[in-house]
């Protein structure tokens, strides 16, 4: 299956002179949904983990099933406000702006192997942020998968010692 074909294109999303990859398309598509899961374990297989780490919203929905279909857990990483316990927090830089992510303190223990599922590398800013995170807090994170990789991007600059796979690339 060509998961690219159940991509869609948004320009100017979202602001202008932005190209917004809409994965919304492939959500709807049960077997395009399905086969991402499936190639996003595809490449979990034969790495030695404990956990599942990915942001909201979209790195939800495919960090999840993800987690599931290997028999870890997920931890989920958030906008500031939304977790209900003690968190720590990383503000990093966007295409598009700044953000700040939090996870509970005591969702990684020392020595965890995590990995990290989201649909989209762009810059990376989110990437490292969660990094910094899991690290703080004592895990090592040995694998990310993204469905989609922008490379123009040059998102992999800021994750350079990290074993990274893209299902797609643009």
């Amino acid at each position: 299956m060509d998961l690219h074909s159940l991509i869609r294109d948004v320009e100017n999303f979202p602001k202008e002179g932005i190209l917004f990859k809409d994965i919304t398309t492939l959500l709807q598509d049960g077997e395009g949904l399905v086969e991402s899961i499936d190639q996003i374990c595809s490449h979990l297989e034969g790495v030695e983990f404990d956990t599942v780490v990915g942001p909201e919203s979209r790195g939800f929905i495919f960090g999840v099933p993800t987690a599931y279909k290997m028999k870890k857990g997920f931890v989920p990483v958030r906008k500031p406000g939304k977790l209900p316990y003690k968190c720590i927090s990383k503000t990093y830089d966007l295409e598009y702006g700044t953000s700040t992510v939090e996870m509970h303190i005591d969702s990684i223990k020392k020595g965890q192997k995590v990995v990290i599922v989201d649909d989209l590398l762009a810059t990376g800013g989110t990437t490292k942020a969660m990094i910094d995170l899991i690290e703080e807090l004592g895990g090592e994170v040995v694998k990310i998968v993204f469905l989609i990789e922008l490379e123009g991007l040059n998102g992999r600059s800021l994750i350079p010692d990290y074993d990274v796979e893209s299902i797609l690339k643009y």
